[in-house]
């Protein structure tokens, strides 16, 4: 089945989108991660995330993450967002990855494409570390929301649900019932 139709009733037409470059010649303008580099992000020690590419070095297009988890069982309960999709690409491990209606055990080369909307969850329920790339598009400033939850847990902070939900709803994150 065509992408294009992919829960949609009759099939899209695709079309590029307006040029952001409009010089006749390229520049050098590429960005290198090297596959040693060290997180930007320690989560306790459940998580170690690395800013690929932020949405504020993609110009806001895209924001894409390596995160890694180790062998304890970690991960947001189920939830939502209104503004951004969120992918994810299995790289290591198993990740059990919730699509809204059930938990998925999702290996090297599984991917799972959430829209705005829709419900979903991520864990590492395994006894192994495990890797995925997460990707939300449009590139919101996610960063934030993942630092604050370092500091969260680094603190031993407790929140109350009033202040979770306030918290979620700044960073476009909607427990789901």
């Amino acid at each position: 089945m065509p992408l294009s139709t992919i829960n949609r009733q009759e099939p899209i037409t695709m079309s590029y989108p307006p040029p952001r470059y409009l010089k006749d010649h390229g520049i050098v303008s590429a960005t290198y991660r090297s596959a040693d580099a060290p997180p930007d992000l320690t989560i306790g020690v459940k998580s170690q995330v690395g800013y690929l590419a932020t949405g504020a070095s993609t110009d806001g297009q895209f924001g894409l993450y390596r995160w890694d988890m180790a062998a304890i069982p970690n991960g947001p309960g189920a939830h939502f967002h209104k503004t951004i999709s969120e992918s994810f690409f299995v790289l290591e491990g198993t990740v059990s990855l919730y699509n809204g209606e059930r938990w998925l055990d999702a290996t090297p080369g599984d991917f799972l494409y959430v829209p705005p909307g829709g419900i979903h969850a991520f864990s590492n329920n395994s006894d192994a570390p495990a890797s995925m790339l997460v990707l939300f598009t449009p590139g919101a400033p996610r960063e934030a929301y993942f630092q604050e939850l370092a500091e969260i847990v680094a603190s031993g902070r407790r929140l109350t649900d009033e202040e979770w939900t306030e918290l979620y709803a700044e960073h476009d994150q909607y427990a789901a019932p």
